[in-house]
Formats: structure tokens, C-alpha cells, sequence
């Protein structure tokens, strides 16, 4: 008889594999197939069992080669065929990952799946930068909003709300949209000259940072012409901004790679 196969929707943190939880870890040694996404950064492939069937499925902006019906099907039938499948999302998997909606068609399906949580980006972010994400006196809260919609759709945040001085705001996917996001809160009157930062890549060894202002964040960023991911760091907090030591980013850049073949 077939063995059952189960999903585990894992959290594979912001680019950095020694920031993958213990429980990721473990899940992903037992994979055998792995479905991932494209923010997972290939230092965390490369942990993945040689044996392990990968299967990228990752979206882009304007670029939806996978659509999300097609994704959940996918580890349906993995997991009906008997396989342990892991289910890589870079950072959290429940935080602008559609991974409730998978959570949703596995359970409906009877596929036995369990969710592993991971360290966010906004988080890894914060760690490698030293900028806190809350700071007493300059940001008793923090949101995250997405500065991608979905089938790109125009933007609909709430932003009187957003427009707080005292609350740290990031936003995820907002590379595209940053101008727009920009021009929107200070038109609700967040001060212009706001500190931002933008890290691309974050805890990586391809990361790269720039601080700004709101109203000239858009500007900057285009100019630097950063790849990958950006995450926005928008608040006071960002004032506390200090330099990464140079020997942090040398260890980055030289721990070693598995080969993999990512297909």
C-alpha cells in the first residue's frame, strides 16, 4: 500500500539559512519534493535532500508563469502520490504568502499539512541593519502592508491610517509601487523628510541598502536600480540606522554553496 503523503507550508526566512528555524530545518531534510517560490534565496535550496524533486513556482510582478490554483493543485497530487512535500516560502508563509489559501485547498482536499512558521523579512531586515522595528520615543507600533496587489490591481490601503508619524511602516513588493505609496502618505500628511530605508536581499550575501526620505525614497531607489526583492522601512526608527560591520557581509559572501539544479 501507498503511504500517505503530508504538506509542510515552511517559512524559509528572509534569504539567510542559518535564520531557518530548527523545525524548518528538519522538514526540509526529509523532503522529497520541494515547491518553492522565488523569494527563496539559493542558499536555502541548497540545503534541500539531492534527491528532492524542486519545482520553482515563483510569481513576479506582471509575471504569474504558475497561477495559484495551478499551485495548490500541485501539492494536492504530490502528496496523493504518497510524497513529503515542503512548501518553501521565503519568510513567513501565513504573511503576504497566499499560503492560508494552500492551507485552505490541502485541508479540503484531506492532505495531512502543518504549518512552520519562519522569520519575516522585516524582521532579518532588522537584524542585519540594526534598525528596530519598535524603539521607545520614536515608534510605539508597527504595520506591515503589501505594496503589491494581487493580479496587480491598484493600490487600496488604508492610508489616513498608515499616514502615523509614530508607527514603523514596512512594506513588502513595493519596489514598483513606491512612488505612488510615497506621494499617497505624505498627501495624508506624513512628513516629506520621513527616514526610509530599503534593503534588497536582506541578510544575503547579494543584500544591498540605501536610506532615503519619503520624498525622495522613489528617486533613490531607481537610481540604485536594486534586484531582487526590497523590503521599505519607513519611520523614525530608521534614524538609528548604523552600517553593518564589513566583516558580517565577508562571511555572508563566502560560505559555501551546494550545486543544485533548480527545476
Amino acid at each position: 500500500m501507498k503511504k500517505p503523503g503530508q504538506v509542510f507550508l515552511v517559512g524559509a526566512g528572509p534569504g539567510d539559512p542559518d535564520l531557518l528555524t530548527l523545525k524548518a530545518a528538519r522538514a526540509l531534510a526529509t523532503a522529497e519534493a520541494v515547491v518553492y517560490d522565488r523569494l527563496v534565496s539559493p542558499e536555502v535550496l541548497a540545503l534541500t535532500p539531492p534527491t528532492a524533486r524542486l519545482i520553482p513556482v515563483g510569481k513576479a510582478p506582471k509575471n504569474h508563469p504558475v497561477p495559484q490554483e495551478r499551485i495548490n493543485e500541485i501539492l494536492v497530487d504530490l502528496a496523493q502520490g504518497g510524497l513529503t512535500v515542503v512548501r518553501l516560502k521565503g519568510g513567513d508563509p501565513l504573511i503576504f504568502g497566499r499560503g492560508s489559501e494552500e492551507l485552505a485547498a490541502l485541508k479540503a482536499a484531506g492532505v495531512p499539512v502543518e504549518v512552520v512558521p519562519g522569520i519575516t523579512a522585516a524582521q532579518g531586515a532588522a537584524a542585519v541593519t540594526g534598525v528596530p522595528l519598535t524603539h521607545r520615543g520614536l515608534a510605539s507600533g508597527l504595520r506591515y502592508v503589501t505594496g503589491h496587489c494581487r493580479d496587480d490591481r491598484p493600490l487600496d490601503l488604508d492610508w489616513p491610517g498608515l499616514a502615523d508619524p509614530d508607527t514603523t511602516l514596512v512594506v513588502y513588493m513595493g519596489a514598483a509601487n513606491i512612488a505612488e505609496i510615497a506621494a499617497r502618505l505624505i498627501a495624508q500628511g506624513m512628513p516629506a523628510s520621513l527616514p526610509v530605508l530599503a534593503v534588497a536581499s536582506a541578510t544575503t550575501p547579494r543584500e544591498r541598502r540605501l536610506v532615503s526620505q519619503l520624498d525622495e525614497i522613489a528617486a533613490d531607489a531607481a537610481e540604485a536600480g536594486f534586484a531582487g526583492p526590497v523590503l521599505f522601512v519607513i519611520g523614525q526608527v530608521v534614524s538609528l540606522y548604523r552600517s553593518c560591520p564589513a566583516e558580517v557581509l565577508a562571511m555572508l559572501a563566502a560560505r559555501p554553496l551546494r550545486d543544485a539544479a533548480y527545476a
